[in-house]
């Protein structure tokens, strides 16, 4: 099995370039949404309210993602704070189902001989070590200006664009092995992003 990994900023278009892999026949593992399958687990959910509280509970029961936003991603001391115990109760589920879904898709093709790809769209990808998997780096770049405005249309603020980026420079990154890595730009024409991407996947070995 082949591992990529998507590497990039909120906003940069790694959501994109992950569905445009999909559409050529990867697997894709969006941390994103295994974030919210935790949440939803009573364990992680009571340890979600003990921090912070009822109120980051909806109507309906649920962790709301926009409440814990506004809780954990700000300018000051207590938002980082906020943060590092946000990411204490909900990666290492999230790390533990990761892992055991690129073992599902490692069985499956032992199985059935049919090569699989699998792309890994997790924030923080290499500040995580989760570059330590992938057997090929995506660089999702994207000019400044343009992932600004992108996460602006997600209704975010200045504040939370700002906190969002410090958390992605917050451990200081590791460096990028360009024999690994390739680029692709979302800055633009989105047949120009779809050119690159497909580029990359005829580059695979087939097996």
């Amino acid at each position: 099995m082949i591992v990529i990994g998507l590497v990039g900023r909120s906003g940069a278009g790694k959501s994109t370039v992950a569905r445009m892999f999909a559409a050529l026949g990867a697997d894709v593992i969006d941390a994103d949404a295994v974030a919210h399958e935790v949440l939803d687990d009573p364990e992680v959910r009571a340890a979600v309210v003990a921090r912070f509280g009822a109120e980051v509970v909806d109507p309906a029961g649920r962790v709301s993602r926009a409440a814990l936003a506004m809780r954990v991603f700000g300018p000051t001391p207590d938002h980082a704070t906020a943060l590092a115990d946000l990411e204490a109760i909900v990666h290492p589920p999230v790390r533990t189902r990761i892992a055991a879904r690129l073992a599902a898709l490692r069985a499956a093709e032992d199985a059935d001989g049919r090569r699989r790809v699998a792309v890994l769209d997790v924030p923080l990808l290499v500040q995580s070590g989760w570059d330590a998997a992938c057997d090929r780096l995506v660089v999702v770049e994207c000019a400044d200006q343009v992932r600004q405005a992108r996460l602006a249309d997600r209704g975010w603020s200045p504040e939370q664009i700002a906190s969002r980026d410090r958390a992605w420079e917050r451990h200081g990154g590791r460096p990028v092995s360009l024999a690994r890595a390739a680029p692709v730009d979302t800055s633009g024409d989105p047949a120009y992003t779809a050119w690159e991407v497909e580029r990359i996947w005829n580059s695979l070995p087939s097996r």
